[in-house]
């Protein structure tokens, strides 16, 4: 009998199902050890020696492993292939008291050391997709455990306890208890509130554009019709005239030079300067004089790896990278597909690597010339270069385990999420093996001469206008993996070609400030600046949100009060913790360990003992009293004393400084303005509600908080009563499952009255039915089958 040792049960259950009564698969239930939650549990003085313990969650699972390892003939560690997946691996060499690899030529593991007697062999197999063949090749070819990346992860998780062990506690005493610190998630936080200073700073700029919608002339009888420069009685004659041929496409053109200087976004600043422009244009005959045409191609993004499937998701699916994550694990350990069992779809999800193995993509042009036309199929197969000159090229980009499962045939064994994944990883991995889109774009200027111009008679200013259009002459890749492309079909022009001027228009605009880190754009910008690592993204946005140090607006990240009070804590006296190319250089450092190019000792040391000694240094140094309290002008309203503006965990509030005697609290006037008022009242108080934005979004609480802990949800109302029950109003609400908004009735569950797209107050002239908001704004019935 052989054991094989995984980490997840999932994974466990479908690697079973490949093989025979000669193989038992085991779950570790993920890692078996690790340093101690009550202690700091590293020997400092003894070069970062870690010291592990088995979590009390996991000795069970130890217990019976080890029961189980006594009576097999071997072991066979088949962990993920990643630095955690690794360190696992090694782990349990250590709590099964396993001896020598079984491989071919095996090194000597001096890191492999155990205190139990009659050491059993094992083998360490590897690989990046959870199928029938992957599974049985990687038995054929087990190799030894990669210290190296054993090493890398455990000087990362050492790193992270020193930082956050010796640093929270400094939060606790000088901020509030519950905070904590940490290297990654500290960059994070900086970046969301470098962007919101960014943002309040931000000043306006007004500007104005200038666009002109314009019309080829129509030819009848040889002669060409214009509605320009004639008398009234001749306009209405050529219009009757134009209104009884075909109509040419309308098409606009924005002014683009004046004075053959092309001009700014902000070269238009006000009113006046665009009025003096449309009165200068009174009157102009409009010249096409010049035409440019060129093919443009545009090739398909590479295959998905880690941070850009978090990021697509995010934009395209509204995942968070978290959700993005888990939906990926399962994909990845096997989904029961009927009388074909369970099988994983998708190769591993944590990866820096665009490779693709040759047989798949030998198997996706041919899936490509049999279902799209071989028009559709390269000559020679796409290959990305590496991200990272560390990236991991034995690993895989982000694939389906076979091009041919597409996502309609598996649609009926996943769930929504699962299949939405699924689909865009499989669309993504065929279009990136697909021929480029073409476009044929045209650019077209038009000359704006006023009468006096065109007989020379003036020296007024001159203006061009463009206009610009494009049209999909071979959609390529496109056909598998949409894009959102808006074709600007330009009519058949000609030089000299003099155009009807259907209307001139000017536009105001205002500059507008930076936006909000969505989750998308803040795991871009980390990757940008080598923060972080695939398998990190996830879990420190989670973690910061959690940490109430962020909130989630509408999407976007936005730092809380307490986020902002602990980054300025950090940016003014731990710089280094913040410090965007120091962070980097340690992962740097840390990668280097993975490749085997340097121990990870010296880089803990180099860090550590200039950290510690600053550390005991701003311990005597910063006030708790100065960075979270603040005088007020209120009194209290129990005692007569003064109160102050305090800072606890969850935001600013006003605190009586007869405190332990008094214990009046109440919130800060300032907090109740930003929060907002509702119209409510509390029902249990009967004090103001206010509107507060929490981990979920935003919610009603009581103003007398924390006296009165009254909290409810916000109905948020379209304007639409219910057509069912006639009582109640549709509000927006959230799936529990999923997060999705869907539209119901308040009177729920008297009224189960529910739409998934969004309703507005009109109804179905054909079926009486409520309309609602399709894609792109178009406006539908929402009775299905009267569409």
């Amino acid at each position: 009998m052989n054991l094989i040792i995984v980490e997840s049960p999932t994974k466990a259950r479908t690697i079973g199902k490949f093989l025979g009564s000669s193989y038992k698969v085991e779950s570790s239930f993920g890692h078996i050890r690790d340093l101690p939650k009550s202690e700091m549990g590293i020997e400092i003085e003894n070069n970062f020696k870690p010291k592990y313990v088995i979590p009390d969650k996991a000795k069970k699972k130890v217990s019976e492993l080890k029961k189980m390892a006594q009576k097999v003939d071997s072991i066979i560690l088949a962990t993920d292939e990643d630095r955690e997946g690794e360190a696992i691996a090694w782990h349990l060499t250590q709590v099964l008291g396993l001896g020598k690899s079984q491989t071919p030529n095996p090194k000597p593991q001096t890191n492999l050391k155990s205190k139990i007697q009659n050491l059993k062999f094992f083998q360490r197999i590897v690989f990046h997709e959870i199928t029938k063949g992957a599974i049985f090749n990687a038995l054929k070819n087990p190799r030894e455990i990669d210290i190296n990346l054993v090493d890398a992860q455990q000087g990362r998780r050492i790193l992270d306890r020193l930082v956050g062990y010796e640093l929270s506690p400094f939060l606790w005493k000088k901020v509030a208890r519950g905070l904590s610190a940490g290297r990654v998630q500290s960059i994070a936080v900086r970046l969301i509130v470098d962007r919101e200073r960014e943002i309040e700073a931000f000043k306006s700029e007004e500007y104005w554009s200038v666009e002109a919608k314009l019309q080829q002339q129509l030819t009848i009888n040889n002669q060409q019709l214009t509605i320009n420069n004639k008398n009234q009685e001749e306009k209405n004659e050529d219009k009757k005239l134009i209104n009884n041929q075909q109509s040419t496409k309308e098409f606009i053109a924005k002014l683009y030079k004046i004075n053959n200087k092309i001009l700014d976004k902000l070269a238009i600043k006000n009113k006046k300067e665009a009025d003096e422009i449309l009165k200068d244009l009174e009157g102009a005959e409009y010249k096409v004089v010049d035409i440019k045409k060129r093919e443009i191609r545009k090739s398909s993004n590479a295959p998905f790896i880690t941070s850009t499937l978090q990021q697509e998701a995010n934009r395209r699916l509204g995942f968070s990278a978290k959700q993005t994550m888990m939906i990926a694990q399962q994909l990845y350990e096997g989904i029961g597909l009927g009388k074909e069992g369970s099988i994983g779809l998708i190769t591993y999800m944590r990866t820096d690597s665009f490779n693709l193995a040759e047989n798949f993509l030998e198997k996706t042009q041919n899936y490509i010339k049999k279902n799209f036309g071989p028009e559709y199929a390269l000559d020679q197969f796409r290959k990305f270069k590496i991200k990272s000159k560390l990236a991991q090229e034995a690993h895989e980009a982000i694939r389906p385990t076979e091009i041919i499962r597409s996502p309609e045939i598996v649609k009926d064994f996943l769930d929504r999420n699962q299949f939405k994944l699924y689909q865009l990883i499989w669309q993504r991995t065929l279009a990136c093996q697909m021929k480029e889109a073409i476009f044929d774009s045209t650019t077209v200027d038009i000359e704006a001469l006023s009468q006096e111009q065109k007989n020379k008679k003036t020296k007024k200013q001159s203006y061009i206008f463009r206009a610009s259009g494009s049209i999909i002459k071979f959609d390529g890749f496109l056909r598998v993996y949409p894009v959102k492309i808006e074709e600007n079909i330009l009519p058949s022009l000609k030089i000299n070609e003099i155009l009807n001027l259907i209307k001139l228009a000017s536009n105001q605009h205002f500059t507008q400030p930076p936006g909000r880190y969505s989750e998308a754009a803040l795991i871009k910008t980390l990757e940008e600046n080598g923060i972080g690592r695939p398998s990190t993204y996830a879990p420190t946005i989670s973690t910061i949100v959690e940490r109430n140090y962020i909130i989630k607006e509408n999407k976007y990240l936005k730092p809380t009060e307490v986020g902002i009070l602990v980054n300025d804590l950090l940016v003014e006296h731990f710089p280094k913790i913040v410090d965007i190319k120091f962070t980097a250089q340690m992962e740097d450092d840390l990668d280097q360990v993975a490749q085997g190019e340097i121990k990870w000792q010296p880089i803990i040391e180099k860090f550590y003992n200039p950290f510690k000694e600053n550390l005991l240094q701003k311990e005597k140094e910063v006030s708790k009293k100065a960075l979270t309290e603040k005088e007020s002008d209120e009194k209290c309203d129990k005692c007569g004393k003064p109160m102050v503006i305090k800072l606890g965990r969850f935001g600013k509030f006003l605190a009586c400084t007869g405190f332990p005697d008094c214990k009046n609290t109440k919130p800060l006037e300032k907090n109740l303005r930003e929060m907002e008022l509702s119209k409510e009242k509390c029902e249990k108080c009967e004090a103001d509600m206010i509107i507060k934005h929490g981990r979920f979004g935003p919610f009603l609480s009581c103003s007398k908080y924390p006296d009165c802990k009254n909290i409810k949800s916000i109905k948020k109302s379209v304007g639409v009563k219910c057509p069912q029950c006639n009582k109640g109003e549709i509000v927006e609400k959230k799936s529990k499952k999923g997060g999705r908004t869907f539209y119901a009735c308040d009177q729920y569950p008297d009224c189960k009255f529910a739409l998934w797209q969004k309703p507005i107050d009109k109804k179905c002239e054909k079926c009486g039915s409520l309309m609602v908001m399709a894609k792109d704004d178009e406006v539908k019935c929402s009775n299905k089958e009267c569409r």
